[in-house]
């Protein structure tokens, strides 16, 4: 590996230097930054990598490279790629194998090749153990060695599961001792400095398995205007214990968020901060920075302030039991509530006029939740109800992001935004190629806005295609991101929006926390990230932590989904068509929300053609076409749970449409002769 050269002591960077380009950038415009820097010189900095067709060394996302660098005029560096470095080794994960020389472990990482283990370095593991291990590089020509660190356990069970996510993206789980011990030093904070708001019937509602309550609610009638409420949202306040520059604010910024699974969370702060002492428990007193805002009885908000507050929650409610409240069903535990729980029903009555009003994208497609049984294993899947009450509380959090958002752009302060731009055209222009092929029609204008969306998914339902379309619909969404700069939230329909209410699991709300105190100066010690480059590198960091949070938390559903499945082979499904591609058909089942792939040449003996405009393979000969949202039977005919994959063999027949003619021969996608699924198939027609 080529030697560093040294740094300059003004936190510039040399001419020459190493940098690692960031795993989750667009493979098309890499950015950088550098493998080793030190703090006290500011912010990371952030580099572009220039690439040509010319370039002998071609690197992509994780690589680390050598670069030559150039300072622009703006201050902002760019660099060509010198040479590619090789990858550091750290801990990996796979299972133990044993055969006649001994041991062996298969990665679970595919693009690794199998190691060898020797006798001395297995330790206590024994065949089909998923274990952890450090690797021992031994040359190109020789299998690398391993040697066996931790025991995880079954490879089926969910821990191990979750494990493998995240050890293959990279998400830190174990907290450095200095972090633990920072945490565990912190003590309950006092009253002084805070308004005493102990006495207002605040009530948390969250899951009935939530361990950290980070918001709670209260509503009262305003008797200054009829009708109309005033609403309080306290947030727990996790900025007087998680000081900028501390142990726990590295480690809460290196993680970005909270990373969720089935029966685990992986925390973006230590159990003595998250689930303790900044979580607001009922009947203990609590600090918290608290949003007062009052609505109209039309649901438009009027005014609203600020206040750094200590508050006892008066009950904490399940959305179930909430829910039963608002329909006239109070259990015991809801009964002493009931009072408050009727004024936050008839604030949010309110509030949900003035959203319907402002017509935010109405696009709410179910969310699947595994069950587990005590060994870990997958039970069930199950599709929660969406009940009234989780509107309630999001209908709440918003506002109460948009006055954070609104306060502190009057301010001048800088800081966060939580931004979601409007479609593409390109993905606009193929939504519309789409809908033409089902008879709807999408508008013509360059400026789309989430009315046009809304009225498509109406019609939509009315035809019976709300499923197809709404898939389509969210393909053609930008993903929403962390931002300094504002260029609105498209799906909420807002012109402003930050991250506010929960900064236990998201360093975002914790910034924005900051920001609200320093600005309004409601703490002595309050400090806050006011360089605009400085926040433009963290959104781009906690953007990129939350993509891979959401891609772990998809990896393991599909891993125990296929882990569930994969008794099942030979077992016939339910289905709808969920993805289409030149390759073949994605399936998803309705049983359990898995997707699994049909390769388009075991379709039958036609030529299928890819139909992007329509999203459908449509046969040259026979017209015979599968579309997406198509409702279809499967057959399981392979599962791999550690790949988290699973083959199907498609048994309906697709409808029959006008053939889209022959193609050049070059053209012509695969195909297979599979007289089975056509002898299945002309018995059922």
């Amino acid at each position: 590996m080529a030697r560093r050269p040294p740094r300059d002591r003004t936190g510039k960077l040399p001419p020459v230097t190493v940098l690692d380009i960031l795993p989750d950038c667009d493979p098309d415009n890499l950015i950088a930054q550098p493998a080793s820097w030190n703090d006290d010189h500011g912010p990371r900095p952030t580099v572009t990598i220039l690439t040509s067709r010319h370039d002998r060394a071609v690197p992509a996302p994780g690589n680390r490279i050598l670069a030559r660098l150039r300072e622009n005029p703006d201050g902002s560096y760019s660099a060509r790629t010198m040479k590619v470095l090789p990858q550091l080794q750290r801990a990996r994960i796979g299972i133990v194998r044993m055969d006649e020389d001994g041991a062996r472990l298969l990665p679970v990482d595919r693009k690794l090749r199998e190691m060898r283990i020797r006798p001395g370095d297995l330790g206590k593991a024994k065949d089909g153990d998923l274990v952890e291990v450090e690797v021992r590089p031994t040359g190109r020509l020789m299998m690398d060695q391993a040697r066996v660190t931790a025991i995880v356990g079954n490879p089926a069970s969910e821990g191990a599961v979750s494990l493998i996510a995240l050890h293959n993206l990279e998400i830190p789980y174990r907290f450095p001792p200095e972090v633990l011990r920072e945490a565990e030093a912190a003590k309950p904070l006092s009253t002084k400095g805070r308004e005493d708001w102990r006495e207002i019937g605040f009530v948390t509602i969250d899951p009935a398995t939530a361990k950290d309550h980070d918001d709670a609610v209260f509503a009262q009638p305003d008797p200054k205007n009829p009708g109309g409420y005033i609403v309080s949202v306290a947030i727990a306040d996790v900025a007087a214990y998680v000081r900028p520059g501390s142990a726990l604010d590295k480690e809460a910024l290196l993680r970005g968020n909270s990373v969720y699974f089935p029966d685990r969370v992986v925390p973006m702060l230590p159990e003595n901060i998250s689930n303790d002492l900044c979580s607001l428990r009922q009947g203990q007193d609590r600090p918290a920075l608290a949003v007062r805002f009052i609505i109209d009885k039309q649901g438009q908000r009027t005014s609203h302030s600020f206040h750094l507050v200590t508050i006892k929650v008066a009950q904490k409610l399940s959305y179930t039991e909430a829910q039963k409240a608002f329909d006239g069903f109070a259990g015991d535990q809801t009964k002493k509530s009931e009072p408050m729980l009727a004024h936050l029903w008839g604030a949010y009555q309110a509030m949900a006029k003035a959203r319907d009003k402002r017509g935010p994208l109405d696009l709410d497609l179910p969310e699947r939740r595994i069950l587990l049984d005590k060994s870990g294993h997958v039970e069930r899947v199950i599709v929660p109800d969406r009940l009234e009450a989780h509107r309630l509380i999001e209908e709440m959090m918003i506002t109460a992001n948009v006055c954070a958002a609104e306060t502190l752009e009057k301010t001048r302060t800088p800081f966060i935004y939580r931004v979601h731009d409007q479609p593409g055209l390109e993905k606009v222009s193929a939504l519309r190629e789409f809908l033409k092929s089902l008879d709807l029609s999408f508008t013509k204008d360059r400026s789309v806005r989430p009315l046009h969306f809304n009225q498509v998914l109406n019609k939509a339902r009315q035809t019976n295609q709300i499923l197809q379309v709404s898939e389509m619909i969210l393909r053609s969404q930008a993903r929403a991101e962390y931002n300094p700069e504002n260029f609105g939230h498209f799906g909420l329909n807002l012109t402003r929006y930050a991250h506010f209410t929960s900064p236990i699991r998201r360093y975002a709300d914790l910034m924005v926390h900051r920001a609200i105190i320093a600005a309004l100066k409601l703490s002595k010690n309050a400090k806050s990230e006011e360089d605009r480059q400085k926040l433009a590198e963290i959104a781009l960091g906690i953007s990129a932590t939350e993509r891979r949070a959401m891609a772990a938390e998809r990896e393991t559903q599909d891993r125990l989904i296929a882990h569930y499945l994969s008794s099942r082979l030979g077992a016939k499904f339910e289905g709808k068509i969920s993805g289409v591609t030149r390759a073949g058909l994605f399936v998803k089942l309705d049983e359990t929300g898995a997707d699994g792939f049909v390769p388009a040449t075991t379709l039958g003996r036609d030529y299928f053609r890819y139909m992007e405009g329509q999203q459908a393979m449509i046969g040259e000969r026979t017209g015979e076409r599968f579309r997406l949202g198509d409702r279809v039977q499967v057959k399981l005919r392979e599962a791999a749970p550690m790949a988290g994959a699973l083959r199907f063999e498609l048994l309906t027949g697709g409808k029959i449409v006008k053939p889209p003619g022959r193609q050049k021969a070059k053209d012509k996608p695969n195909f297979s002769s599979s007289r089975s699924r056509k002898k299945s198939r002309q018995g059922k027609r």
